[in-house]
């Protein structure tokens, strides 16, 4: 274990969710021995005197944050303004007030909402001015980018050690199957469940199935944030993908099988599609700390379905 891990404390905002509970215990298994984790019950991050107590509690040397307000495309619609707002504010003042007081090293996720709608499959990071984002999820992105615009202003101006990573979307054992909330995996994964359960013969997909998409497996993103949070010392953004590229229809239709669900899937044309085509360029985090994700897509897939299946009952 490298000496990195157990001669500092980690703050991991977000500690308690879904991608954060997985980087808290590979912080565990580096050998991390201080690891402070703020619940929102206590610690408000939209509020700059709740970031003020946090900081003062935790002392941090090094602070991941993974905190973030998230959603599907519905809830993007639904909730734009409470995206950009608890997202912007969050992320700007944790990292202003955490070069005031002489962190470290501050490890900024973005999202891959942050690209432009029309960007050049596969997306390379230097693309990610050359248009607007897509619509129903722009203002939770650029709510987002700007944590790289400040990171990167802050270590020109401050000297201060912040970096940029941009996941693709993630899945994976304990994601979110809230059918309100959730992004496509996990919805599909209980609709095809609950609807073979039930004796249903269909069930209803959004979109078209045309766009495609790029999934990251939980334990990859986690393995790739920590390798950043150990190697990389610059603000130059850096994606975290798969370099797996799937389209909706065949996504669906692979969860279908995976599942058992033996009915018909309804393609909902009236629903968004979302951006026509995600894919990243992963080099950049191979080139600059060595990450490659090693999650073959439908092994990942497997292990999701099966803990949906064993927790089922426990889940609204």
């Amino acid at each position: 274990m490298s000496s990195f891990w157990d001669e500092r404390r980690f703050m991991v905002t977000g500690g308690a969710g879904f991608l954060g509970r997985v980087v808290t215990r590979k912080l565990q298994e580096r050998g991390a021995r201080e690891i402070f984790i703020p619940r929102i019950e206590d610690y408000d991050l939209v509020d700059p005197t709740a970031i003020d107590r946090l900081l003062e509690d935790s002392n941090p040397d090094v602070i991941i944050h993974l905190a973030a307000h998230v959603g599907g495309i519905g809830a993007n619609r639904e909730h734009p303004a409470e995206f950009f707002y608890d997202n912007l504010m969050m992320g700007v003042q944790l990292m202003h007030k955490a070069w005031q007081r002489g962190i470290e090293k501050f490890v900024a996720i973005g999202t891959v909402c942050a690209y432009p709608k029309f960007t050049p499959v596969p997306f390379k990071e230097d693309d990610l001015w050359i248009g607007y984002p897509e619509e129903t999820n722009a203002p939770y992105g650029l709510a987002k980018k700007m944590l790289l615009v400040q990171s990167q202003a802050y270590r020109d101006q401050y000297g201060f050690n912040s970096l940029f990573l941009l996941p693709v979307n993630l899945y994976g054992p304990g994601d979110n199957f809230n059918l309100h909330s959730s992004h496509v995996i996990p919805a599909l994964i209980r609709k095809c469940i609950e609807a073979e359960q039930a004796g249903e013969k269909e069930i209803e997909v959004w979109g078209d199935g045309s766009p495609t998409r790029e999934f990251l497996y939980v334990e990859d993103a986690a393995e790739g944030i920590l390798k950043a949070t150990e190697k990389y010392n610059e603000s130059l953004p850096v994606n975290l993908g798969s370099g797996y590229e799937i389209s909706i229809k065949d996504l669906a239709e692979m969860i279908a099988r995976l599942t058992g669900f033996s009915g018909k899937l309804v393609w909902n044309t009236e629903k968004p599609n979302g951006q026509p085509r995600r894919g990243l360029d992963t080099s950049r985090a191979y080139e600059k700390f060595g990450f490659k994700a090693q999650v073959g897509f439908e092994e990942g897939l497997k292990e999701t379905i099966q803990w949906f299946r064993e927790h089922q009952q426990e889940i609204k």
